[in-house]
């Protein structure tokens, strides 16, 4: 398992605004893909996960990426209400 630990590392990753904390997570996948999660940090345990074909324009990629943050805001939404 990774270890994401020294303030280096961690200056470079870029930090949104959200209603909701979480954190991506990319690896290397089966068939030259490359999969992406996005988990939320929360008591209750959820993540979403998607994986993207070699070729996949980065312009695709981050489409399908906004719509996952879309989705787990509604997922926390609908948590809060209840």
């Amino acid at each position: 398992m990774a270890e994401l630990s020294s303030q280096e590392a961690i200056g470079q990753v870029p930090i949104k605004e959200a209603t909701f904390d979480a954190l991506w997570f990319s690896r290397p996948s089966h068939n030259n893909r490359e999969a992406w999660e996005l988990r939320l940090l929360a008591q209750t345990q959820y993540a979403l996960f998607e994986t993207f074909e070699a070729d996949e324009t980065e312009e695709d990629r981050e489409d399908v990426k906004s719509e996952m943050e879309a989705r787990l805001r509604d997922y926390v939404a609908a948590d809060l209400r209840g």
